[in-house]
């Protein structure tokens, strides 16, 4: 077990919270809980933690909209939980930020097991991260005719002054396409590129972050001009285009 690992156990249901923290404590975390997003937003404020395990079907504040906020902000290792095998509700999970995806009934030991490797490559990351000397990002790299992206705040600027938040898939898939423009790429490329730390992500998880991307920036999905699609093969990414107006 990574030493003086911190978890903060996120659920509405007692029985269930009550279950997990104790099977956390026995195994010498520290383990906080809350049973909304909003308790575990002040807890998150507090005191830093290494891993949130973090219910989907929360009341008020869901733990997708919790998850794509921290993730805008923290490396946070974030293992969402639900009740239903989903496989699009895993998809946008994953999108939004999550590390990892677990079912209810789950094993306790099978989250566990998750929880040392997750923990332990979110501190490695950290290391590196601290280790390298900071070089201040762009304020704003150009994407195509009309929009720039503001890589610090994960956000896109329009030309008529909207600015649109990016969720960590997009903004990492965006990334991708700048870093090679006019190239094609396949899917399984795009998966290497956008990949968080270890998802087990699948196609359709490039299919949906290419569809809302090209929402957010103005690219007709039935005539599409910046992310073009290119059949058998993937996606080339055009960056001459204009947006739709």
């Amino acid at each position: 077990m990574p030493l003086d690992a911190k978890v903060l156990v996120v659920d509405d249901d007692a029985v269930t919270r009550s279950c997990l923290v104790n099977y956390f404590a026995a195994e010498g975390y520290e383990v906080r809980e809350a049973g909304t997003a909003e308790e575990a937003e002040q807890q998150l404020a507090a005191e830093a933690v290494d891993l949130v395990l973090l219910d989907i079907r929360l009341p008020r504040k869901d733990g997708l909209t919790l998850t794509r906020e921290l993730r805008v902000r923290s490396e946070v290792g974030i293992i969402l939980v639900s009740g239903r095998q989903d496989e699009v509700e895993r998809i946008i999970g994953l999108e939004c930020g999550a590390d990892e995806y677990v079912t209810k009934p789950f094993n306790p030991r099978e989250i566990l097991a998750r929880a040392k490797n997750l923990i332990r490559r979110v501190r490695q990351v950290d290391a590196v991260a601290s280790a390298t000397p900071a070089v201040p990002a762009p304020l704003a790299v150009p994407v195509c005719e009309g929009a720039v992206l503001h890589e610090d705040a994960r956000q896109l600027a329009h030309a008529d002054g909207a600015v649109t938040a990016l969720t960590e898939g997009e903004f990492q898939l965006l990334r991708a396409f700048l870093a090679h423009p006019g190239q094609t790429m396949s899917r399984d490329a795009l998966l290497d590129q956008i990949r968080n730390r270890e998802w087990v992500p699948s196609d359709r998880t490039v299919d949906v972050l290419v569809g809302r991307l090209r929402r957010k920036l103005h690219d007709d999905a039935a005539n599409p001009k910046i992310i073009l699609t290119v059949h058998g093969a993937g996606y080339r990414f055009n960056p001459s285009a204009r947006p739709r107006a």
